[in-house]
């Protein structure tokens, strides 16, 4: 049996993966076999940019703290699992989906984001909407032609009634 000691230090770690569910927007579980040292420390880089971070932990405490918090991935915690988290939606999706077109290593497996279970499929989805900064940049581009098309319509009134 485990000694006092060992069992508060996981039950520390089991309430840190859950802290981590609790205050991130975006969680995502991804095989992170075959990468290097230097590849890793590229991958943390990238998330770190975009306001999110990974850390790996063992199957055993990730689903201790998601069995704790009624979350059930237990079909997807199978070989080594590295743990993405982050305060955007998409942004970590976006930035592991990125880092694995040049690194065939990483393999994503399943995320959680606002509180819904997203598949491998659905993070795929979701790594294919633009970034929030995108999503801005083509709604102020919609406004300014609809302001452009109107100015334009109120000078061809405006010279309309110069003629009459």
């Amino acid at each position: 049996m485990a000694s006092e000691k060992i069992l508060k230090q996981k039950q520390q770690i089991i309430d840190e993966i859950k802290d981590h569910v609790n205050d991130s927007v975006s969680v995502v579980l991804f095989d992170y076999r075959g990468l290097t040292d230097g590849e890793s420390k590229e991958l943390r880089h990238k998330l770190r940019e975009v306001g999110a971070d990974y850390k790996v932990y063992k199957n055993t405490l990730m689903a201790r703290a998601f069995n704790d918090l009624n979350i059930d991935l237990s079909n997807e915690l199978n070989g080594p699992s590295a743990f993405a988290y982050g305060d955007d939606q998409i942004a970590a999706i976006k930035a592991l989906t990125d880092f694995k077109k040049e690194h065939s290593a990483i393999e994503l497996k399943v995320g959680i984001v606002d509180g819904e279970i997203a598949d491998k499929t659905k993070l795929n989805e979701y790594a294919t909407i633009p970034s929030r900064d995108g999503l801005l940049t083509m709604l102020a581009g919609g406004m300014i032609g609809l302001v452009k098309d109107l100015s334009i319509c109120l000078d061809l009134y405006s010279k309309q009634k110069e003629e009459n």
